[in-house]
């Protein structure tokens, strides 16, 4: 099984200053702990689920640059990108340059998001669900042609909301055939058909039971066209709250291990976690030391 990093929150001793330094400190961490992927949110304003609105967040493909040259080995990407933010074809360039900056490194991680505050404050267009799910699907076209062959595709696009001249990407991704794709959320009608249309991986919440009947949805659609459902890369995002020091609230290693073998048993491949106080030096370490090796021996 793979263990992958979410970083949700940047609120860290320190004040804004502190934020740069000890991003790189954890992101140089992580990667030499053995993480296999590091991710961050796509959010321009906390999240209601994990503090307020007022705390510091970043913006989600600087940050991802930033990581990239604090790290070497660990594939890195936004969990997931709200499809509205950005152009489509600028979902595609912003990734291809990651992949080729951090040699070959990057997810294309993408939804259909759902923070309507953000978007209302800052002034984003906030199209209704179903047009949103539109343009989620051909930002899913266009990358499949933008990542096609030497340069991209020279055929036209001509979908709903977006209308294309030439789909060329230069220089082309490292990873091939393509960045891989994941898309985040549940949705059984909508969500789960276009990844087994489209994505290299899908990532979905849950406990064991919930996330094994999301991926046999996922089977189900892949049946549906043809496409062989172990194609796709099955994982899903968690929460972990580490005790660090005796009698401190949350879970010991052995019992994170245990927590994510029956996420393993349920059919996930890659599990990626936020962990609380990533700040601290120690968190990190005890993660690589006794709970990583754990998880990289499940099969």
């Amino acid at each position: 099984m793979k263990a992958g990093l979410q970083i949700p929150s940047f609120t860290w001793p320190g004040g804004a200053e502190a934020i740069g330094p000890t991003l790189a400190r954890i992101a140089r961490d992580a990667d030499a702990a053995g993480f296999d992927s590091i991710w961050v949110m796509d959010h321009f304003f906390q999240i209601r689920s994990v503090g307020r609105p007022e705390e510091p967040m970043l913006e989600g493909w600087t940050t991802l640059g930033y990581l990239a040259a604090n790290t070497q080995r660990a594939r890195l990407g936004l969990m997931v990108g709200g499809v509205h933010y950005r152009q489509p074809a600028l979902w595609v360039k912003a990734a291809t340059t990651l992949d080729v900056l951090s040699g070959g490194r990057a997810w294309l991680g993408i939804g259909a998001a759902w923070n309507e505050q953000e978007s209302r404050a800052l002034g984003f267009p906030f199209p209704p669900l179903a047009e949103r799910f539109e343009l989620l699907e051909e930002t899913l076209r266009i990358a499949h042609g933008m990542w096609d062959g030497e340069r991209g595709s020279e055929a036209a696009f001509d979908g709903r909301h977006t209308h294309a001249g030439r789909l060329l990407n230069s220089p082309q991704s490292i990873s091939r055939p393509r960045v891989p794709i994941m898309i985040g959320g549940g949705g059984e009608r909508k969500t789960l058909r276009l990844v087994a249309r489209y994505a290299d991986a899908t990532n979905v919440f849950g406990g064991p039971e919930t996330i094994h009947h999301k991926y046999e949805v996922i089977r189900e659609h892949c049946e549906a066209i043809g496409r062989d459902p172990d194609e796709i890369e099955r994982s899903t995002l968690q929460t972990v709250r580490l005790a660090l020091e005796p009698g401190q609230d949350g879970e010991s290693p052995q019992q994170v291990v245990d927590r994510f073998g029956e996420l393993a048993d349920a059919g996930a491949q890659h599990v990626i976690f936020s962990v609380r106080d990533a700040w601290d030096p120690r968190t990190i370490e005890l993660v690589g030391r006794d709970i990583i090796p754990a998880l990289h021996a499940l099969g």
